[in-house]
């Protein structure tokens, strides 16, 4: 879409990642990584539901700086071919863990490990594959808990036919509905970052993000777990203790975090109170 500010933005950050690609289906789930070769611990990031790495985008400048970062796209979102079951999060999960142990083949190559929303689950998913290579897995706002939900307002279904007018306003408000508290925030690479993922999006994150699943398999992690809410995530206000609840019944001293007045996409909103969480 014509929004050229707004692509510039994005693609100066993504300008020096270097891109790695491991099997996804047919195709290859992408990988960017930033200080490839530094030496600098291992971070990894998966984004939400129709979402890509740009969900990280005001993150990564800050995290390269101290961490070797792969934000992956997840398969059948962003630049990644679709997994073999769309449907299935335990199957993506084990693309997911086989592309990882082959980005950090051994032992030594260990990894910290942190999952937005779907990617959250995608994560728990994934980390059930992993073993000691896996330092830490953090969960930022994530579904798949079997939790109360808000009942949020709904949001609207992009259409093929939509014109581009059209395409930016229903981007915009889902974006309000959805991941931010404060609209003043929806700028030109929100939207843009909207608008690409959602028509990119193969793998549907929603019936997944409502059944129990990463729940379930949360307590085969093999490593430390962490909590990062926000406390007015629309998908959990205001019923954060259960999440927190159900993480220290998992690991009693799970740290958990709570980033005051902001929504659901809080490493966007609150980039600076993210990163220091």
């Amino acid at each position: 879409p014509p929004m050229p500010d707004a692509a510039a933005k994005i693609g100066a950050v993504e300008a020096d990642a270097e891109i790695l690609r491991t099997p996804s289906g047919d195709g290859d789930q992408i990988w960017r990584v930033w200080e490839l070769g530094s030496g600098k611990p291992n971070l990894v990031f998966f984004h939400g539901g129709y979402g890509s790495w740009i969900h990280w985008i005001r993150n990564i400048p800050f995290f390269r700086q101290h961490f070797t970062v792969y934000a992956a796209d997840s398969p059948g979102l962003g630049d990644s071919a679709p997994p073999p079951d769309v449907q299935n999060a335990d199957s993506i999960g084990r693309v997911i863990a086989d592309g990882l142990n082959i980005l950090f083949p051994t032992p030594e190559d260990r990894f910290h490990l942190v999952g937005f929303s779907f990617g959250a689950i995608l994560g728990g998913h994934s980390a059930q594959y992993l073993d000691q290579r896996l330092q830490s897995f953090t969960l930022v706002g994530a579904g798949g808990l079997g939790l109360t939900r808000a009942n949020g307002m709904p949001m609207a279904r992009f259409r093929r036919d939509m014109t581009h007018d059209e395409f930016q306003a229903l981007a915009r408000n889902n974006l309000g509905i959805l991941m931010l508290r404060d609209r003043n925030e929806i700028d030109d690479v929100a939207v843009l970052m909207q608008m690409l993922n959602t028509t990119r999006a193969v793998t549907k994150s929603r019936n997944i993000s409502r059944d129990a699943s990463l729940a379930r398999v949360l307590p085969l992690c093999p490593a430390p777990i962490a909590g990062i809410w926000v406390e007015f995530d629309s998908t959990s206000y205001p019923f954060l203790h259960e999440r927190q609840e159900l993480l220290r019944r998992v690991q009693p001293d799970c740290p958990f975090v709570t980033i005051p007045a902001a929504g659901h996409w809080a490493m966007y909103e609150k980039p600076d109170a993210f990163n220091r969480a």
